[in-house]
């Protein structure tokens, strides 16, 4: 329960190549060395950020689904990244978050980049995904939500009978999957680290790299954050397999020795 190895994969995706991208990914997951616990895709990993879902997307029975049931269990690892899943005549961006034996949960994604026109084919989600791992609590988001801080903010559980100090925060870990344009870059990492600082939490963003099918590039700059804010991991314009150990005492000691939780807004997302 003291630490959690997170393992972040930046790549480039071929582009609505789902064949391809689950090859792909196989052999990048099945070189990973060391002790992996959770892998990190980017968002639609199986196709890229494609606006395409009548064409690509599939059920939570799919080929792409299946693929991560298998991977999970073959690699004793929680998988987790976006792809187009239709439901019900709907189509959403989901991120799934399957653990080794078969069980995942899923969360869609709530805010839709209407700038590319997303909201027009996709359907927007309506609640969050708080994933567990050997005590650690997972915030688990995709792309555009990271530009929204309501949506992520950190609530404080404070009871009556007990002090402040005894406050429990809600989660210890957001992640961020996503298609981000190397353009908008800047606003990429900001937010990122302000994600970090805010909610006193480990914040880790995973982009891909490359050119997309309408030829908009993509820098990566996938990064992982310290609950102060401080640059833990970063890279930009190269695919990379990193795998990191983050630590609970890091953690603790940020929030007991500035203890900023206590003084925040209460308030409850309707």
């Amino acid at each position: 329960m003291s630490t959690l190895n997170i393992t972040i994969i930046q790549s480039d995706l071929f582009w609505e190549d789902k064949v391809a991208n689950l090859h792909m990914f196989e052999q990048k997951i099945n070189s990973i060395e060391g002790n992996a616990e959770i892998v990190v895709l980017p968002e639609m990993f199986s196709t890229g950020f494609s606006m395409q879902p009548q064409q690509f997307a599939e059920s939570m029975t799919g080929e792409t689904v299946e693929w991560m049931k298998r991977i999970s269990h073959e690699n004793g690892i929680v998988l987790t990244g976006s792809l187009m899943i239709e439901e019900e005549g709907n189509y959403y961006n989901r991120l799934v978050w399957m653990l080794p034996n078969g069980q995942y949960g899923y969360y869609d994604k709530r805010h839709l980049f209407a700038f590319a026109q997303e909201d027009k084919h996709y359907k927007a989600g309506n609640k969050r995904l708080i994933a567990s791992v050997k005590g650690w609590k997972i915030n688990l988001m995709v792309c555009y939500d990271l530009r929204f801080p309501v949506w992520a903010r950190q609530q404080t559980v404070i009871h009556e009978e007990e002090s402040a100090v005894n406050a429990a925060c809600e989660y210890d870990v957001l992640i961020y999957v996503a298609n981000w344009p190397e353009r908008r870059s800047h606003a990429w990492k900001t937010l990122l680290c302000a994600r970090a600082i805010e909610n006193q939490c480990y914040v880790v963003g995973v982009n891909r790299v490359g050119n997309d099918g309408n030829n908009i590039y993509h820098s990566g700059n996938s990064l992982i954050i310290d609950p102060l804010g401080q640059v833990l991991y970063h890279l930009a314009d190269e695919e990379d397999i990193f795998t990191i150990e983050l630590q609970k005492k890091d953690l603790d000691d940020a929030r007991a020795k500035f203890p900023f939780w206590r003084d925040a807004d209460r308030f409850k997302i309707l």
